[in-house]
């Protein structure tokens, strides 16, 4: 199978500081998409330092014997004190958190790890499917089925979160397997995107983007023409034969 990704970071249109961070590893072994909160410095570390730290800790023990579950569980938990003792030695930033999602090729295996409500989607050649679910409190409420996919989309406490980086109550990480097969492709997104362009504009979107490149071009262009009312960021990832 042959790797094309690529990622792409704005500030939107509202938003005068961009809090999103992400990285790829230029081998193409693992992703990370960071989305922060608390105020613009806070947010801005937050993510910063858990999009460093997840990656400096899968660097480190990528090629030891431990199983990914476990790495990717151990990594976000470092990523999570980091932030906690950041906080300590800079109370102004006590209340900064932040999402994240990573994916990761390893021991011949994708893996998925999150926590918060930045997002995986992986699309076939016709379907769509989000392989994460939004730690907040309407995912929840959706979930019990308290409420409705339509009504989640504008209830006004969508964007609480139920989980995220920074909280000494971190206790739900999400980590599966993805199968991927020839010719499929991953989308790893902060809710920039998904606030402002629904999956069926994604789907249609990279569809009809022929690149990693031109497709998170055209996602962050669509959050932006649909209002940008949030920073924006995009990893996308192409599996494809040889």
């Amino acid at each position: 199978m042959k790797r094309h990704f690529t990622g792409l970071t704005d500030p939107g249109l509202v938003r005068s500081a961009n809090q999103d961070s992400y990285y790829f590893d230029p081998e193409g072994r693992f992703f990370i998409v960071a989305d922060g909160m608390g105020g613009h410095a806070g947010g801005e570390q937050a993510s910063r330092i858990a999009a460093e730290s997840i990656r400096k800790y899968l660097e480190s023990h990528w090629k030891s014997s431990e199983k990914s579950e476990e790495l990717l569980k151990t990594a976000i938990k470092e990523a999570n004190n980091a932030i906690l003792v950041d906080q300590v030695e800079n109370p102004e930033r006590q209340d900064m958190g932040t999402t994240a999602v990573i994916v990761a090729f390893r021991q011949k295996q994708v893996w998925r790890a999150h926590v918060g409500d930045s997002r995986l989607y992986r699309l076939g050649t016709e379907n769509l499917e989000q392989l994460t679910e939004d730690h907040t409190w309407v995912g929840k409420a959706m979930k019990a089925g308290d409420i409705t996919a339509e009504q989640a989309k504008v209830h006004p406490w969508r964007h609480v979160l139920s989980q995220c980086l920074g909280r000494k109550d971190l206790f739900q990480i999400d980590i599966a397997p993805i199968e991927l097969g020839d010719g499929d492709r991953l989308i790893l997104c902060s809710d920039g995107l998904t606030e402002e362009v629904d999956d069926e504009e994604i789907k249609t979107i990279m569809l009809d983007s022929d690149t990693p490149e031109k497709a998170a071009l055209n996602l962050v262009e669509a959050a932006k023409n649909n209002g940008g009312s949030d920073n924006v960021t995009v990893i996308v990832v192409n599996e494809a034969a040889e």
